[in-house]
């Protein structure tokens, strides 16, 4: 599917690593209506892991324009599987000899703080670089030409080199890997993918089972998630959320891409529950108003977005955010 499904790639500005700090909060509200079971979409590297260990699907896609978020999705898969527990993906995840004293029952903010006093190992990083592409190449059987294995050497030197202090672009740029494990929603509960050990090990299991699928794909273009959809259709599962980031508002920037977009969006099986995740900017009210803070995480139902959509009451990105709720 990574291939069958995947369309040309795109052009833009490649992240990391999210920069959404904010995610936690609205992980309890999507929790109470979100049922297990169902299918999840989303966009961008790791804050979809922690999106899925939350609402527990059975199948996730992932889509993004650019093929270097693919290449990033398949070095997590071979640590995930090549990772017995949290404290081993970290190790591997950053090329960091263990510390002393780190078990299955740490904090997630104690295996932070710990991994965060260690340097990088040259060593290691060669020996986790050459593991990790035999494992995804030899055992997995992935193609990967020699732009995508130079690729996979530059993503996977980044977080060697910044080590837990990664950020949103690569250096140190506004907050880290570190401090995105450790987000916590409004009563102080962590909510990362690595805040748990049975986080870790429900992802570990998607990605032995392959079940969580990096596509290359453009919210606007016309194969991935048509693909995507008729998969779906065809195997009689709903989605239950699609994490869509703020790439709404770059398509309400590009033409009729926006429209492309929701056409798209409703070829998708969905249900009255089904909700549609974004990051903003700006909050819904009597006008757009921008929020004090980096972003604001809103949902809103796919059906509802769509049949707006259908009647011609989406002009605007305002339109859009205004069928949102915090």
């Amino acid at each position: 599917m990574v291939t069958g499904f995947s369309e040309e790639a795109g052009s833009f500005r490649f992240q990391y690593m999210s920069n959404e700090r904010e995610f936690a909060a609205l992980i309890p509200e999507l929790k109470k209506s979100t049922k297990p079971g169902g299918v999840y979409l989303g966009v961008g590297p790791e804050q979809n892991f922690s999106y899925i260990a939350a609402l527990r699907p059975r199948i996730a896609f992932i889509f993004d324009i650019r093929r270097e978020n693919m290449l990033e999705h398949l070095i997590y898969k071979a640590l995930f599987e090549m990772s017995l527990n949290r404290v081993e993906f970290i190790s591997r995840l950053f090329s960091r000899r263990t510390p002393a004293g780190l078990s299955d029952k740490s904090t997630v903010s104690a295996l932070f703080q710990a991994f965060g006093r260690v340097p990088g190992d040259a060593q290691l990083f060669t020996q986790n670089l050459q593991a990790m592409k035999d494992h995804l190449m030899k055992d997995r059987r992935f193609f990967l030409s020699r732009q995508d294995q130079s690729d996979v050497d530059g993503i996977y030197r980044t977080f060697f080199d910044a080590g837990p202090g990664v950020a949103y672009f690569g250096g140190f740029y506004g907050g880290s890997y570190a401090d995105l494990m450790m987000a916590t929603d409004d009563d102080g509960q962590p909510r990362s993918y690595l805040a748990s050990e049975d986080n870790f090990q429900f992802l570990r299991e998607m990605e032995r089972q392959n079940l969580i699928v990096p596509l290359v794909g453009n919210f606007a273009g016309t194969k991935a998630i048509r693909a995507a959809a008729g998969y779906l259709k065809e195997h009689q599962a709903i989605v239950t959320t699609f994490y869509t980031s703020n790439v709404e508002q770059y398509l309400f920037d590009q033409g009729d891409d926006w429209q492309r977009f929701y056409t798209n969006l409703a070829t998708l099986p969905v249900d009255s529950y089904s909700t549609l995740i974004r990051s903003s900017h700006f909050a819904p009210g009597a006008r757009l108003r921008r929020v004090p803070s980096n972003y604001v995480m809103l949902r809103c139902s796919i059906a509802d977005l769509v049949k707006a959509f259908r009647e011609g009451r989406i002009q605007n990105y305002y339109n859009a955010i205004q069928m949102s709720q915090e």
